[in-house]
């Protein structure tokens, strides 16, 4: 199977194995000897007219008195959201860290790709500009849009992040971050959407933030953006950003129906009421009673008078859902110093010999000690699927 790096086109991977070879002073003949090709053939590679193989690129490296990785680890195909995030305002030292976790999640994430030759999926949905006028419309208008070219109609979204990776291929990490950061939000054309969620913030908190990026990500994809708690509405973007959530989380017509459906026969609206509601649509106690005040099916204040008498607690929620809630995984892979999916990766990258220890601890930031970890997790995991059938091809 050829390995081309996704991103990196044949003709790029072409000029970047001509580049190693003529820095390493070896002409191309002596370098299509070393392949036991014909010159023509190399020549061919390096003109991207004809796929280098894994072996092939591999040997090459060994002549060029490189590793596999620097020989494709190229500036050209390095991505820096920092300086993206310079215009965002506040740049506290808290903030700051979560910008350089977020660039060095998705540059380790991209080059861990490149390297195994994974080309990821991406469906970027329609951009919709803001428009002049009533920006709230036009993010409830853009949110059903959405929904309809997703196949969603007025389903449920029970998972935000499946929705974000899965279906439209944006990047989605989940850590743990300062608490009044609820997340942050960045687009690259080389890797295209990426966002970072506070792990230690509630599912359903979790789940308005990632719809609050989607918004950015429809409708101000090139601007960055970094949630922080009681951020003020106070830019257009901001409040089609919080509404597209809402409308996008919680249909007009969906809730309608459901609302009808679970208070059928009841004489007025009760703390399990809310609390149904709630998990089926995956939001907080809070935002499901604020969007039945904002489309009029309860009155004003509902929320502040279930606050001022209690709240709805979380003890009450687990007596009336029991077995519902699921477990959250989310916060125990966040408890790892790198996603499962990136040590699966970075481990398998080590097997084919295309990153040494060193180099998983550099590209990771992580230590020597967690590194042979990773790696010792993946031999024992390999050793106890020896024998077992692999995938067909």
């Amino acid at each position: 199977m050829a390995l081309i790096p996704g991103g990196l086109s044949p003709k790029d991977l072409g000029d970047l194995l001509r580049q190693a070879r003529e820095n390493a002073k070896i002409t191309q003949a002596a370098a299509a000897a070393a392949l036991d090709v014909a010159r023509t053939t190399l020549v061919a590679m390096e003109q991207g007219q004809r796929r280098p193989r894994v072996d092939e690129l591999q040997k090459l490296a060994i002549l060029y008195g490189l590793s596999l990785n620097e020989l494709l680890r190229q500036d050209s195909i390095r991505v820096d959201l920092r300086p993206r995030f310079r215009h965002t305002g506040e740049q506290s030292d808290k903030l700051q860290a979560a910008i350089e976790l977020l660039n060095r999640l998705v540059q380790a994430e991209v080059e861990l790709e490149d390297l195994l030759g994974i080309q990821r999926t991406r469906l970027d949905p329609p951009e919709r500009p803001l428009l002049l006028g009533n920006v709230g419309l036009q993010a409830e208008q853009d949110a059903a849009e959405l929904r309809q070219w997703l196949g969603l109609g007025l389903a449920p979204v029970h998972d935000i992040v499946s929705l974000l990776e899965l279906q439209l291929g944006a990047r989605v990490y989940i850590r743990k971050l300062d608490p009044k950061i609820s997340g942050l939000y960045a687009f690259d054309e080389r890797a295209g959407a990426c966002v970072l969620l506070n792990a230690d913030h509630p599912r359903d908190r979790r789940t308005q933030t990632g719809a609050h990026e989607l918004g950015h990500f429809v409708s101000t994809r090139h601007a960055p953006d970094t949630l922080h708690d009681g951020t003020p509405q106070s830019t257009r973007e901001e409040r089609y950003a919080n509404t597209f959530a809402r409308c996008f989380l919680t249909p007009a017509r969906a809730v309608h129906v459901k609302l009808q459906e679970l208070t059928a026969g009841a004489s007025k609206l009760t703390r399990r009421h809310i609390i149904l509601l709630a998990h089926v649509f995956s939001v907080s106690r809070e935002a499901m009673v604020r969007r039945l005040e904002e489309l009029g099916l309860v009155k004003p204040g509902t929320w502040d008078w279930f606050v001022q008498h209690g709240g709805i607690t979380d003890a009450q929620a687990q007596e009336v859902l029991g077995d519902l809630i699921p477990p959250d995984d989310a916060k125990v892979d966040a408890r790892r110093q790198i996603s499962m999916r990136m040590g699966v990766m970075a481990s398998e990258a080590w097997r084919q010999a295309l990153l040494s220890e060193g180099q998983i601890v550099r590209l990771l930031h992580i230590d020597r000690v967690d590194a042979r970890t990773l790696i010792d997790e993946f031999e024992a995991e390999g050793a106890e699927t020896d024998g077992s059938r692999s995938f067909s091809a």
